[in-house]
């Protein structure tokens, strides 16, 4: 039977149009019964909402400043949560699965070891919307502005009608859509909620530093910077919003240090040698090449002079020794208090021989400029770098000066046995003063078993309990198992890592063997270790003896069809808190009749077991005839 509208629904979508297209007697449509203007803030479009949310704060506060007569009993004022909840409301009914929004500075404290009190955004769903839908914006007028026939104003690029249906205006409301549909419209009007932007390098021009003058930076991502005309752009829109600025990322962009140099300069704040940045990051992109004659010696003051700086990220940037050596003795003399130095996946063996005897000839006190510099470092990584055995000795007599180190990633360097052994020392001393030290990682790093089997005696000594550890990648064979188990009987780790380490059918027995009673493990990677059905029965008692267990990899391990009993049974007898199972890679136990055993079991509406593909369950194995 066909639904027809209500009456009050066909007088909110009048009355909705009225605002949307009128600026007169908004403010009398809060003299409605409360419950009369509930319904039409929850049914408003986005155009709507925003002006009556402008209006009730320009009455809020009068023209002068001060609280009008008309709103002293709190009722308007207890309007402000209904439209908070009502841009939430629009907010999720836009993108369902969300976007990725400007996150606090504590919430990357989470994610780099940063520390501080300082917060990007509070509750604020307005200003989020408003964020969003700038964002899509930019990057569909990106799209326009990247053809070479383009050659007019950025201003001027035409939003598209679905992104203009979005915030609630129509074609047939007989008002001029110009304005509406001009992305320089959208960027006056709601630029000023704008707190973080990703631009591509056809944006980063003057103008459009003049479409967001009213707004206030905090976070800033740019792609593909790599001409001239490009880093002017980008100086101007970080010099406009050098005091606000918290974080800057770069990615696939070609800065040569004249370049670096004049993007450091912008940042300082006017009339100061100084500058608020807490986080920088050059990702896949071109910098301080190492047959570069000229030294970026700006860059290098920028980071010793950052007081503010928490988090330098210089990854995939192709990187030689000198050049890392030059960033580290900028650190090494600033006085900020660094927590994440990233240097990743460059190309730097050798960068800490020539700085060793600074560590050797510097005496441990706490006065030491060396000391202090490397104190507050919490988060290292070094993965892909090209680093060797020689390397690790001295990266161990670096790290005596880092005693809060949280987490080291040194994975991706063919270290071999005897670089683990230099770094031993630093474990069992680091276990000695009860150090903070929580994550490890050095998958792919060639080590044999016996390498492996000493670094996993010296971290069952640590005192504060580990909550990472990545072996992943290494050729251990069955016989780490053995010294595995133990690990886990000992340990407290919460995620651990062991992917194609061959550990085979022989060792998932022997871990079953070794299992503890009970284990703390949150997440554990075991896939590609050709385990078949004992890695099945491996799965089956982590699910009833880990009760905190959420999340097993145990793809690609040749299970057989009688594997699928075997797990069901371990989720029928589980009351832990598992939400993911991921299977992928096994499609010998892709049998129908099990498949449909498993529908019953989700996690907040999804499916707890991933399985593989009826596509890929027609494939080989890799070790099949």
């Amino acid at each position: 039977m066909r639904e027809f509208p209500s009456l009050l629904s066909l007088c909110a979508k009048v009355i909705t149009m009225e605002v949307i297209c009128g600026d007169q007697h908004l403010q009398d449509i809060f003299e409605l019964p409360p419950d009369l203007v509930d319904y039409l803030l929850m049914h408003s479009p986005p155009l709507a909402l925003q002006k009556l949310h402008e209006v009730l704060k320009f009455e809020q506060c009068g023209r002068h400043g001060f609280f009008s007569d008309s709103v002293k009993d709190g009722r308007k004022r207890g309007r402000y949560g209904d439209f908070n909840t009502a841009w939430k409301i629009l907010f999720h009914s836009r993108w369902p699965e969300g976007v990725r929004q400007i996150q606090p500075i504590d919430c990357m404290a989470d994610q780099d070891g940063i520390t501080s009190h300082e917060s990007m955004i509070c509750d604020d769903w307005q200003q989020m919307y408003w964020e969003a839908h700038l964002q899509d914006c930019l990057d569909e007028a990106a799209e326009t502005a990247l053809l070479p026939s383009f050659g007019g104003c950025i201003g001027e690029i035409m939003v598209s009608d679905t992104i203009v249906n979005f915030i609630g205006y129509k074609g047939d409301m007989g008002h001029s859509t110009h304005d509406y549909s001009s992305l320089s419209y959208h960027c006056q009007q709601f630029g000023c909620y704008v707190r973080y932007l990703r631009l591509s390098s056809a944006l980063c021009v003057a103008e459009t530093c003049e479409l967001f003058r009213d707004s206030k930076l905090q976070r800033l991502v740019l792609r593909g910077i790599k001409s001239k005309n490009h880093v002017d752009g980008a100086c101007k829109l970080l010099n406009q919003n050098s005091e606000t600025l918290l974080s800057l990322e770069f990615i696939h962009c070609r800065l040569p240090p004249t370049a670096l140099n004049e993007i450091c300069d912008s940042l300082y704040t006017q009339g100061f040698h100084r500058h608020g940045i807490q986080y920088f990051s050059v990702k896949s992109s071109r910098i301080l090449e190492s047959n570069s004659d000229s030294v970026p010696t700006r860059f290098l003051s920028f980071l010793s002079s950052g007081r503010s700086l928490c988090a330098l990220k210089l990854c995939d940037n192709r990187l030689g020794p000198n050049s890392a050596k030059m960033v580290f003795d900028a650190l090494l003399n600033s006085s900020s208090g660094l927590s994440t130095l990233d240097l990743s996946d460059n190309y730097i063996a050798g960068w800490l021989s020539t700085v060793d005897g600074r560590f050797s000839s510097c005496p441990t006190s706490s006065s030491s400029a060396i000391d202090k510099s490397l104190r507050s470092l919490h988060v290292l990584n070094l993965r892909g770098s090209n680093l060797r055995k020689n390397d690790v000795e001295d990266l161990k007599s670096a790290l005596a000066y880092a005693p809060n180190l949280q987490s080291l990633d040194i994975s991706d360097n063919l270290i071999g046995d005897d670089g683990i052994r230099s770094l031993i020392p630093y474990f069992i001393d680091a276990s000695e003063r009860a150090s903070t030290f929580v994550d490890i990682k050095v998958e792919n790093c060639n080590l044999s078993c016996i390498g492996a089997t000493q670094l996993l005696t010296s971290l069952s000594t640590l005192k504060s309990p580990l909550n990472t550890l990545s072996i992943a990648d290494n050729d251990l064979g069955s016989d780490i198992a053995a010294p595995l188990a133990k690990f886990l009987g000992t340990s407290h780790v919460k995620v651990l890592n062991i992917e194609d380490i061959e550990l085979g059918p022989s060792g998932f027995l022997e871990l079953d063997k070794g299992m503890p009673e009970a284990l703390e493990l949150v997440r554990i990677n075991l896939s590609k270790n050709r385990g078949g059905i004992e890695a099945a029965k491996y799965v089956y008692k982590l699910i009833l003896r880990a009760p905190e267990l959420a999340v097993i990899n145990a793809g690609y391990n040749f299970m057989p069809a009688e594997s699928l009993a075997v797990i069901c049974s371990a989720l029928k007898l589980s009351k832990g808190k598992l939400e993911r199972l991921d299977l992928t890679g096994n499609t010998r136990c892709c049998q129908p009749t099990q498949v449909s055993k498993l529908a019953e079991f989700c996690f907040r509406g999804k499916p707890i077991v991933i399985l593989p593909s009826l596509l890929a369950s027609a494939a080989p194995y890799d070790d099949d005839p």
